[in-house]
């Protein structure tokens, strides 16, 4: 019994109209996001080389850097013990 009384609350108008608004919900955000992304500025093809090319550069150079000191601090501790 307690199956039928809640197939009858599934199949109430409040179920039905709480799908309606989710649907209509998530309609929304997505025309929101398109609407949002129109905004965006995106960088042109030549500028995302370069900007990628100075991030990877400097990357680079931060770990040879980081693995300079590292030697360096490995070859002093090698002297003293």
């Amino acid at each position: 019994m307690a199956k039928k009384e809640a197939e009858k609350k599934e199949s109430t108008p409040e179920v039905s109209a709480k799908q309606s608004t989710s649907n209509a919900n998530a309609v929304a955000f997505l025309k929101g996001t398109k609407d949002e992304l129109a905004k965006v500025v995106w960088p042109s093809r030549q500028q995302l080389i370069s900007e990628s090319a100075a991030v990877i550069l400097m990357v680079s150079l931060s770990a040879t850097l980081i693995y300079l000191i590292d030697q360096l601090f490995g070859w002093a501790s090698r002297q003293v013990f």
